[in-house]
């Protein structure tokens, strides 16, 4: 970055202004209108002195004239200097911001710029140092996104080859192959789930409304996991408000936001306990309340509940769910937001714009 011990602007080894390295091609880059416009102006300045001085000198008789004229030419070195170094403390920021930047686009980590005061070149300052900090988190998502899945492909692919080499060195009867398919079935599943990601978080991700009635949704969400409440002991209790109208949402995409919230709560429930929901309508949003009689959720992994890859240590799912439901949730122009309730176990609460 520039060297800020010196105020005005300093020549590189070349013997070029310090801008030239920024330009990209010829010349001398993006400073030299704001460098030519200085010396038009220094050479006005310099040109219209001359003339006032010329008239003034010729003006002034005797020994008088070049007390005059050294006044002039003082004035005018004067002049030229404090512009020179107006100009270097003009560019000093951006030069600072043309270094940061080609330095971020060359994929330098840890690139940030000194604000300078509250004007136009702190606010541009700031604005770059945010940018630059998004884009770290970005990065580092992307990481560990790429690290993530990894980790999950790799078990299923595990099974799958163990399975298959077991057949063919006879260890194993070909029936035993219907591992493969559930690990098969797991991998699909979880390439799903990072297609539909990716598209929601593109905002591309198509939504097809239709008036849908709540309660309706609700209770076919509830029977779909009939057998699976009865294996564990759980029971449901439904509760909608009678006047809750109809609502214009995706009825497929809600429906899977539900599923997977009903479905997290009875895993949580493996020894029976109770699962609730209540809907109801709250000024212009309508509000789903998802609760169950679990454990609850840790403090630690409360805060990253809806990221991705985070599940509890027994869950058999591909940690995306809940990822996918906010999402989903947030492309309808909602939110989805978990908490502990206070008699126990956790409660997921979507809000839905009405």
């Amino acid at each position: 970055m520039p060297d800020r011990g010196r105020s005005g602007p300093s020549w590189g080894r070349e013997g070029g202004p310090p801008w030239a390295q920024y330009g990209g091609g010829a010349g001398w880059g993006p400073g030299r209108k704001i460098f030519r416009r200085l010396i038009g102006l220094v050479f006005f300045l310099v040109l219209t002195g001359g003339l006032i001085g010329g008239v003034i000198v010729n003006g002034v008789a005797g020994g008088h004239r070049w007390i005059v004229s050294g006044v002039m030419v003082l004035v005018l070195i004067l002049i030229a200097t404090f512009a020179r170094r107006t100009f270097g403390r003009s560019w000093a920021p951006v030069g600072d911001l043309i270094d940061a930047t080609r330095r971020l686009g060359e994929g330098e980590s840890g690139v940030r710029i000194e604000t300078r005061g509250p004007g136009p070149f702190g606010a541009i300052g700031a604005s770059f140092n945010r940018m630059a900090v998004r884009l770290e988190e970005e990065d580092e998502r992307r990481r560990r996104l790429l690290a993530d899945l990894g980790h999950e492909l790799r078990t299923p692919l595990t099974v799958i080859r163990g399975e298959i080499e077991a057949v063919l060195d006879g260890l194993h009867q070909p029936e035993s192959l219907s591992y493969v398919i559930d690990e098969v079935e797991l991998m699909e599943r979880l390439l799903e789930d990072l297609r539909v990601l990716a598209l929601a978080e593109a905002g591309r991700l198509q939504l097809h409304r239709e008036q849908t009635d709540i309660e309706e949704l609700l209770n076919d969400v509830v029977a779909s996991f009939t057998s699976a409440m009865e294996a564990n002991g759980v029971r449901s209790v439904l509760n909608v408000e009678s006047d809750i109208a109809e609502i214009e949402v995706d009825h497929h995409r809600i429906h899977q936001v539900l599923a997977n919230l009903a479905s997290n709560a009875i895993t949580q429930m493996a020894e029976g306990g109770t699962l609730t929901i209540n809907a109801r309508q709250d000024q212009a949003a309508l509000v789903i309340e998802v609760s169950d009689t679990g454990p609850g959720i840790s403090e630690d992994r409360l805060e990253h509940i809806f990221e991705r890859f985070v599940k509890a240590g027994d869950s058999a799912g591909t940690g995306l769910g809940l990822s996918i439901a906010r999402d989903l949730i947030e492309a309808h122009g909602g939110n989805l937001s978990a908490a502990n309730a206070a008699g126990g176990g956790a409660v997921f609460t979507i809000r839905l714009p009405v």
